[in-house]
C-alpha cells in the first residue's frame, strides 16, 4: 500500500485507518460530490456549510495519504466536488465566502490538499473549473475571522493557491502571520485570540498550522519558519505530559469530538522536521494515540463513520458549532503519511516516554499535570469558558483524568442529574438542596511551583517542575467567596477551600466518577470518607482532612452517588464519592485528599497524605 523501510507497518497501520474512514463516506455524498451528509445537522450554521464540512475535513488525512504515495479511489468524487461546489451555477455550489463563516473554516482543508495532493484535486479540472475555484478560494484571503487560531485559514488557503499558480494576494496572508505570532507565550504555548482558554487548540491548530506552514513556505520566509519550529519543539516538552503510557490524552476543554486531533501535533512535528524530542518518541506519541482511539472504534464509529461524541456516540459532548461532519478534523493525525517511508519518522522505533517527573507546572495554562501509574491528571484553576455548551464543565473542574475523564451535567435540579464530579458544588436552597452552584471563572488564579531538572538536562528543564500547585479564587454569589488551591501530591490530589460566605450553604464535593457498568466491587459511605470500586478494579475516593482550628468544623459525610447515565465521556454510567456538609455564614475551611487510581495503584487508598497549610 505504501512502502517503508524498518518500520513499514506503523506507516501501512495509519494509511490503512485513514482509508478505512474515508472509504465509508462515498455513498452519502451527492451527485456532484461537493456534499457529503452523514446525518441531521443541528449546529449553529446552514445545512450548505455542513455538508461542505463533509466534503472538507476527510481532506485532512486524504491529502497526506496521496502525498506520501497512498492510493484511494474515491479522488474522482472530491475532484468532480471542488468544481460542482465552486460553481454558482451549479446546484451544488457551497455559497460565497462571507464575513465569520463556517466555510472560512472548511476552506483551509482545501488550500491543504492543492498544497499537498494537486494531482488529486486540481489536476482534473478543466481551466474554466480552475479558475471559478481559485477565485472561490482567493477571496478568502480578505474574509474577516475571528481574533484566534481562525487567522490561519486564509493561510492555508494561500499555500494551496501557491502550489497550483493562481495569484493571490499574498500581503493579506503574511499580515495574518504577523497577526498570530502576537498570541505567543512563553513555553512554546500561545493564546488562542483574547481568551483564558489554553486547550487542544494550541497543538492541534496554532502549532499544527504553524508547522505545515515552516515545511511548505519555510524556504521563502526562514525567520518565520525558526520561529514556528522551535515554539513548537518548547511546547512538546511539556505538551507530552498531556498524554499517558497507553496513549490516551487527558479530555479536557470543548471540541472533544475531533478525538484523535489530540495528537496531530505529533505528526505534525515529524513533518516539518522538528527533532527538539527523538523521531522514535514523537512517533510512539502518535502511534499510540492513534491505536487507544482505533481500539474504540465499535463505540465511536458505528457504520464506519465517526460519531458525536468522545469515548461513545454522546451528543451532549457537542459543541454548538459541532455538524455531524465535524468529527473528522481526527484525520489531521494522518499528516506524517505525507512522508517518505525512508523518513527519520518512519524508520526510527518507537519508543516509550521517558521517565518524566511526578509532577509539571505549566503557569502559561494555568495547570499542574501529575503522573502515577501511567495515567495523568491535569488540575485546572486558570481557563474557563462559559459560550461553549458545558463551558465550566469542560475547563473549571478541578481536575481531569485520563482513566477517569470527566462529566458533564444532564440537568440542573440535584447531585444525580448535576454530575458534580472534581468539583466542588454549593447550594443555598432551604431544605433539601436542588440548586448548585460551581466554579465558572476565577480570579487572579495562578499555578505554581519549585523548578525542577527536565530530561533535556537544562536548569529549568524546559518548563518542567517537581511540585506544584493551582490557587483560584471564585464567587458563585456576590457575597460568597471562595480561594482553592489544588496541590499535586501523586497519586494524590489535595484540595483546599477557604470559603467566606455571607449566607447558609449545602456543598458537594466529588471526587472522580468511576465506571458503575458490571456492578461496583466497592462502595464506601462513611464520616470523612467516600469510596467507589469499579469492577475492573478502578478506584476513586475521598479522604476529607479536617483539621483542628476555627472553620475548620466537623468531618464531612461520605456519600457515592449513582449518576444518570450519559453524562461521563468515558464511561456511560458512573458513581461518584463525594463528601457532604452544611455550612453556616462565616468563614471556613474544607481539605481533602483525592485518589483516582487503577486496580495497580488501588492500595494507596490506605495513605492519604496530609492537608496543606495556606
Amino acid at each position: 500500500m505504501v512502502s517503508g523501510t524498518h518500520s513499514a507497518s506503523a506507516r501501512d497501520e495509519l494509511a490503512s485507518y485513514a482509508i478505512g474512514l474515508a472509504d465509508a463516506l462515498p455513498p452519502y455524498a451527492s451527485p456532484g460530490g461537493a456534499r457529503i451528509r452523514l446525518g441531521v445537522n443541528i449546529a449553529h450554521h446552514d445545512d450548505t456549510a455542513a455538508d461542505l464540512e463533509g466534503y472538507a475535513r476527510p481532506l485532512w488525512g486524504l491529502a497526506p495519504l496521496a502525498a506520501g504515495g497512498g492510493a484511494f479511489a474515491h479522488w474522482d468524487l472530491w475532484a468532480r466536488g471542488l468544481a460542482a461546489g465552486t460553481d454558482p451555477g451549479h446546484p451544488e455550489y457551497w455559497g460565497a465566502p462571507e464575513d465569520i463563516d463556517q466555510r472560512t473554516v472548511e476552506s483551509a482543508a482545501l488550500g491543504f490538499a492543492l498544497a499537498l495532493a494537486p494531482d488529486k484535486i486540481w489536476d482534473p479540472l478543466t481551466g474554466t473549473e480552475k479558475d471559478r475555484a481559485g477565485a472561490w478560494l482567493a477571496r478568502f484571503l480578505h474574509a474577516r475571522t475571528p481574533e484566534n487560531n481562525w487567522n490561519f485559514f486564509p493561510v492555508m488557503v494561500s499555500l494551496g493557491l501557491d502550489r497550483v499558480g493562481y495569484a493571490h494576494d499574498r500581503d493579506a496572508r503574511h499580515a495574518r502571520l504577523d497577526r498570530l505570532e502576537t498570541y505567543a507565550l512563553a513555553d512554546g504555548w500561545y493564546r488562542d485570540g483574547r481568551t483564558e482558554q489554553r486547550d487542544y487548540y494550541i497543538p492541534w491548530a496554532m502549532h499544527f498550522y504553524g508547522l505545515v506552514y515552516a515545511a511548505l513556505a519555510g524556504d521563502e520566509d526562514p525567520a518565520r519558519a525558526a520561529r514556528f519550529r522551535e515554539r513548537a519543539g518548547d511546547f512538546a516538552l511539556g505538551f507530552r505530559h498531556w498524554f499517558a503510557a497507553d496513549g490516551s490524552a487527558v479530555p479536557y476543554g470543548r471540541s472533544l469530538v475531533y478525538r484523535f486531533a489530540q495528537g496531530s501535533f505529533w505528526g505534525a512535528l515529524g513533518y516539518a522536521g522538528v527533532d527538539t524530542l527523538p523521531a522514535g518518541e514523537v512517533k510512539g506519541l502518535l502511534m499510540r494515540h492513534v491505536r487507544w482511539w482505533r481500539e474504540r472504534s465499535a463505540a465511536t464509529s458505528p457504520g464506519g463513520l465517526l460519531s458525536i461524541g468522545y469515548g461513545y456516540p454522546q451528543p451532549g459532548v457537542a459543541e454548538q458549532y459541532n455538524g455531524p461532519a465535524s468529527p473528522y478534523w481526527a484525520m489531521k493525525a494522518f499528516l506524517p503519511l505525507a512522508l517518505p517511508g525512508g523518513h527519520p519518522f518512519w524508520t526510527a522505533p518507537e519508543q516509550p516516554l521517558p521517565d518524566l517527573p511526578d509532577t509539571l507546572v505549566q503557569p502559561p495554562a494555568g495547570a499542574v499535570l501529575l503522573r502515577s501509574g501511567g495515567d495523568v491528571t491535569l488540575l485546572s484553576g486558570r481557563q474557563h469558558n462559559t459560550w461553549a455548551r458545558g463551558g465550566p464543565a469542560k475547563y473549571a473542574k478541578f481536575a481531569y483524568s485520563t482513566r477517569f475523564g470527566f462529566s458533564l451535567p444532564a440537568g440542573e435540579l440535584g447531585l444525580v442529574h448535576g454530575a458534580y464530579d472534581s468539583t466542588l458544588a454549593l447550594s443555598d436552597d432551604e431544605g433539601e438542596p436542588v440548586h448548585f452552584r460551581v466554579r465558572e471563572t476565577s480570579e487572579d488564579p495562578a499555578a505554581t511551583g519549585s523548578t525542577g531538572t527536565g530530561s533535556n538536562g537544562s536548569a529549568d528543564g524546559g518548563g518542567i517542575e517537581e511540585a506544584g500547585t493551582v490557587r483560584s479564587t471564585w464567587r458563585p454569589w456576590a457575597d460568597v467567596e471562595i480561594t482553592t488551591w489544588l496541590t499535586a501530591a501523586a497519586p494524590w490530589h489535595l484540595r483546599t477551600h477557604r470559603i467566606r460566605t455571607g449566607r447558609a450553604l449545602h456543598t458537594a464535593e466529588g471526587g472522580f466518577a468511576v465506571d458503575r457498568d458490571g456492578g461496583l466491587a466497592a462502595r464506601e459511605e462513611d464520616t470523612g470518607r467516600a469510596l467507589a470500586v469499579s469492577a475492573g478494579g478502578d478506584l476513586s475516593g475521598l479522604r476529607d482532612l479536617a483539621a483542628p482550628g476555627p472553620g475548620s468544623g466537623a468531618a464531612r459525610e461520605g456519600r457515592v452517588i449513582d449518576l444518570l447515565p450519559g453524562t461521563n465521556v468515558l464511561a456511560r454510567r458512573t458513581a461518584l464519592p463525594t463528601l457532604l456538609t452544611r455550612l453556616p455564614p462565616g468563614e471556613h475551611w474544607l481539605r481533602c485528599a483525592v485518589l483516582g487510581a487503577g486496580p495497580a495503584g488501588a492500595a494507596g487508598w490506605q495513605d492519604a497524605p496530609p492537608a496543606p497549610r495556606y
